[in-house]
């Protein structure tokens, strides 16, 4: 207990007036076994708070040299310290003035803390899932005598404890990779022969009559399980095209652009550069009859570059840039000077945060210029070669 006196100099000390204190007064009590180290705090939005009393729970996800992140089921948040100048006390059943009688007894203090969590909605670091399943991509069925390499393989499990991201998040970018799972692991198909089933698909298709925008399911794995397995095959179906059921019987429908596209990349990844014109020909003579091949379809993985005589298109994936995004503008800049807002748009849209534009990402990282009466943007700081 303190005397009056002993309180009056404390009100001095903290700067307080007497007349300013409320009229309920309530003893707080420290044990010896108080520490700051028992507990943390986390600030949670409203958002996350409905999560928690949904019963819903939320996880710390990183390896060890990895900053952590905090997760729900379909969002990502960036961990961080905040620092405060009032001590935070921990009091069990602690009520607020209104709530007390004159002859509310004291609580127990059980723990302090002088700084708490604080999360912000961040960017899932996806880069990573790729790299792991790239380590062991799957390269089809193991031939007679061949043993199959079963090291560096990855469950889901795996994944969401290793990947800085949530489970929606993740199974997201699994199905944008093309990933599926054999025999209980996710796997990414090795690229030539993820081409080599885009090829028995479509030459089916071909040599049947069948409209790209209808190809059945049973008879296609029926036609095609001589060759490959027919769990491949109806993966292919589902990367490239869209599933519908008519009078009881399954059905795809090709996508023009993602048969386009792939038939793009199979051309690109071996040239450093390519002809623009000469490419062009040799892209329409490549894809199934009947589909158009156009520029559009290889926004954020092939570069035009119109500059160059003669003009060239060479490969480049957004998603082998870097995540950061200051490493990001400092690669882009390496490898150009000067961009127009067409073409580094899709090498920056995945870059932009809630409501975030990708022009507020060049106000903030590029400076613009006319040229020959085109707005284009370069590096605003000095670029490293």
């Amino acid at each position: 207990m303190r005397t009056l006196e002993e309180v009056q100099a404390t009100l001095q000390i903290a700067k307080l007036k007497e007349e300013d204190l409320q009229k309920t007064i309530h003893c707080l009590s420290f044990g010896e076994d108080v520490s700051s180290a028992d507990y943390c705090l986390m600030e949670l939005d409203d958002t996350l708070c409905k999560h928690i009393e949904a019963g819903q729970s939320l996880v710390i996800r990183g390896d060890k040299d990895e900053h952590a992140v905090l997760c729900s089921g379909n969002k990502t948040y960036d961990l961080k310290i905040a620092d405060t100048s009032n001590l935070l006390l921990f009091v069990p059943g602690c009520k607020t003035p209104d709530q007390m009688t004159d002859s509310q007894d004291g609580s127990h203090v059980w723990g302090f803390c002088n700084s708490y969590w604080e999360l912000r909605k961040w960017r899932p670091k996806l880069k990573k899932l790729k790299k792991l399943l790239m380590e062991n991509p799957y390269e089809g069925p193991a031939l007679v005598g061949q043993e199959e390499n079963t090291e560096n393989r990855y469950t889901m499990q795996d994944l969401l404890e290793r990947i800085q991201a949530s489970e929606e998040e993740i199974k997201t970018h699994l199905e944008t990779i093309h990933a599926c799972q054999i025999d209980g692991y996710l796997r990414v198909l090795d690229f030539d022969y993820e081409m080599k089933l885009l090829g028995h698909v479509t030459q089916l298709v071909d040599s049947e009559s069948w409209p790209f925008s209808k190809v059945p399911l049973q008879t296609s794995l029926e036609e095609l399980a001589p060759l490959e397995p027919k769990e491949m095959i109806e993966h292919c179906l589902n990367c490239y095209g869209k599933r519908y059921t008519e009078n009881d019987e399954v059905f795809y429908a090709l996508s023009e652009d993602k048969v386009c596209r792939g038939i793009a990349l199979l051309l690109l990844q071996n040239a450093v550069k390519f002809s623009l014109k000469e490419f062009q020909e040799v892209w329409q003579q490549s894809v199934p009859e009947g589909m158009s091949t156009r520029l559009e379809q290889l926004k954020s993985v092939a570069l035009v570059d119109r500059t160059s005589h003669p003009e060239s298109i060479c490969l480049l994936r957004v998603e082998d840039l870097p995540e950061d995004t200051s490493e990001r503008f400092s690669h882009l800049f390496r490898l150009r000077e000067k961009w127009t807002e067409e073409d580094i748009t899709p090498y920056i849209q995945d870059l932009c945060g809630e409501k975030q534009t990708t022009g507020a990402l060049l106000t903030k990282y590029a400076r613009s210029s006319m040229q020959n009466g085109i707005k284009v943007y370069n590096s605003r700081r000095p670029v490293a070669t």
